[in-house]
């Protein structure tokens, strides 16, 4: 039996939810092991993180990226670490945003030992800097060209006809406001920057920086990072260079075009097993659009629960359910 490769989705700003991933914690102990280890890293800002993670709905806390982007970076190491434990292994990973950071621990692009640092300087350069906003909206970048305001611009490219915008708030808000009237699907992202757009550059600058103190190396043999900043492979000079990971932050996020070429280059048979981390499905739903998901070939399989369900019981049970899955698939473990 040929045997599926496995690929982690790991989401990025705008995806966070209350209590995301927390009902694998105390419950889950690679997952525990490493959210505790992370917490600890954080110093004395480590316990109001864990404090605001597992704060139920609504938290207003969510929205602010000084917490989110921390909790975003940690959770996603954890979700894969815990499934490289149960024996599931992957093959490629896939991070949008700062989810591509933490992809990039997971191949040991930066050490594990770091993961806690690397949140604090994320989140270090993200106070003073950047604030704006963020509007998901129903539509191709040509087709929403004519409607964008000054320094609005397209912050990423979730989808076919998925599209993120960013820029200043005032402007955004009127940019948003001529979608609606045109008949445009506009929905507010949880965000207070406007990340990957120009309004970020000196903030990337900053990022690139900071992160030259960790010293990026390779990915590991075996183990593929596809970047959601290139759409293609990460390649061994791309991952050495801390410009080219904090850098991201003004750039647009390619995720779609960074899925087509995982589901074109391997979604055939045997194809792919897609565990879609995000705590609200939007990593693996443009997925479903691909043909080789659409004929069986390819697979989305959820880590966590959705909904009322998110954070509480419903995502051990979804997490047994994808590690159940991944047995029935086989395959070999790259990182574990």
């Amino acid at each position: 039996m040929e045997l599926r490769r496995r690929v982690l989705l790991l989401p990025g700003q705008g995806a966070q939810r209350e209590r995301m991933a927390a009902g694998l914690y105390g419950g889950r102990a690679e997952f525990t092991a490493s959210m505790d280890t992370f917490f600890d890293r954080l110093g004395g800002h480590g316990p109001a993180l864990r404090a605001a993670w597992l704060r139920p709905a609504p938290n207003p806390a969510m929205d602010d990226a000084t917490v989110a982007q921390p909790l975003l970076l940690g959770v996603g190491y954890a979700l894969g670490r815990s499934v490289g434990a149960a024996g599931g292994g992957l093959d490629l990973l896939l991070g949008h945003s700062v989810g591509e950071l933490a992809a990039a621990c997971l191949a040991g692009v930066f050490d594990a030992a770091d993961v806690g640092a690397l949140a604090a300087a994320r989140a270090g350069v993200l106070t003073d800097a950047g604030h704006g906003a963020m509007l998901a909206v129903a539509g191709s970048p040509r087709e929403l060209s004519a409607d964008l305001g000054p320094g609005v611009a397209v912050a990423a490219l979730n989808g076919p006809r998925q599209t993120v915008l960013a820029g200043p708030a005032k402007e955004l808000a009127d940019t948003a406001q001529r979608l609606r009237a045109g008949g445009r699907i506009v929905r507010a992202l949880r965000s207070g920057h406007a990340f990957h757009s120009p309004v970020m550059e000196s903030t990337a600058r900053r990022s690139g920086e900071a992160l030259l103190a960790f010293g990026p190396r390779a990915p590991r043999a075996g183990v593929t990072v596809v970047s959601s900043r290139t759409g293609a492979p990460v390649t061994a000079r791309e991952a050495r260079d801390p410009h080219f990971w904090g850098g991201q932050l003004a750039t647009p996020v390619r995720y779609w075009p960074a899925l087509e070429h995982l589901l074109d280059t391997w979604g055939r048979r045997p194809g792919l097993l897609l565990l879609d981390g995000s705590a609200d499905g939007s990593l693996g739903a443009p997925a479903r659009h691909h043909p080789a998901v659409r004929e069986g070939a390819s697979e989305v399989v959820p880590l966590l629960a959705r909904g009322r369900d998110c954070g509480g019981p419903g995502d051990e049970r979804a997490f047994a359910e994808a590690l159940a899955r991944l047995a029935e698939c086989g395959g070999q473990a790259a990182v574990s």
